[in-house]
């Protein structure tokens, strides 16, 4: 469609790296089959989030996996920047010099 995009991701896997290897190998894949990627990027990445952790949890469950993983991404649409994650994994923008809040990270003591 002559939109340029870009995806970046990073995981921190727990207790092993089996969920952060799957993450890492099906979310972008998620993300890009989304039926709402061109139109809402936002919500395709949201969705393909909630998608990957379904189909590793019944991985998981099936292979006893017991391994978890935080994760961020980024995906850039053009002139805009869309930001998703779990956990207590970050994103810093640095904009001339300064860094630029983008998010407020997952912690135990947030509600």
């Amino acid at each position: 469609d002559g939109v340029d995009r870009a995806y970046f991701a990073v995981f921190d896997g727990h207790g092993g790296v089996d969920a952060a290897n799957y993450s890492a190998t099906h979310l972008h894949v998620n993300v890009g089959l989304h039926e709402e990627i061109v139109t809402n990027p936002a919500e395709a990445l949201k969705c393909s989030f909630q998608k990957t952790d379904e189909m590793f949890l019944f991985k998981a469950k099936r292979e006893k996996l017991r391994s978890g993983t935080t994760g961020v991404s980024a995906l850039i649409v053009g002139n805009k920047l869309h930001i998703a994650w779990l956990g207590d994994s970050q994103v810093m923008l640095v904009q001339q010099g300064r860094a630029v809040t983008l998010m407020e990270p997952h912690k135990p003591e947030r509600e």
